[in-house]
């Protein structure tokens, strides 16, 4: 698999999203304008599918012990900023996405959007208008660090 996918993809998983993402594509020593663009654009493509489908999705796995663990951390996530989402929505969403830190993302701030019943389009402009500023927040961490992220001290 290319290196270029690599951050693609991985920008897509939940809770890694760009966080993981980024860096990743510093110690592949990629332009950072590519690891920017690459890490952005898969970190939207679960968006509008959980935009979409959360609430059924959701439903089917609380029915499920399995289950039970990842639900609770939802349903923690959901209260602990329902209040403040609820105020000032699009821009309490599109802070919420462009927090990079655990549990904030496109994956929670979509998943979030769904559950109060916010506007489809809304909710993804105001996930793209977050992830770019997540996306530009931690290109930036990562080069003003030069060094730090690169095969040579990784490995």
């Amino acid at each position: 698999m290319s290196q270029q996918l690599q951050v693609f993809i991985l920008s897509m998983i939940p809770i890694i999203e760009q966080r993981g993402a980024i860096p990743l594509g510093f110690v592949y020593e990629m332009e950072p304008v590519t690891i920017f663009l690459l890490a952005l654009f898969g970190s939207l493509v679960p968006s509008p599918f959980i935009l979409l489908l959360f609430k059924q999705i959701y439903k089917f796995m609380a029915s499920k012990p399995f289950f039970k663990r990842f639900v609770d951390l939802i349903d923690h996530k959901i209260a602990k900023n329902t209040d403040k989402l609820e105020k000032r929505k699009e821009i309490g969403l599109i802070l919420f996405v462009a927090i990079p830190l655990p549990t904030t993302g496109i994956w929670t701030g979509s998943a979030v959007a769904a559950f109060l019943g916010l506007d489809f389009k809304k909710s993804l402009l105001c996930n793209f208008i977050g992830a770019v500023l997540s996306a530009t927040v931690i290109t930036i961490i990562c080069l003003l660090i030069p060094g730090f992220f690169t095969a040579k001290t990784i490995f």
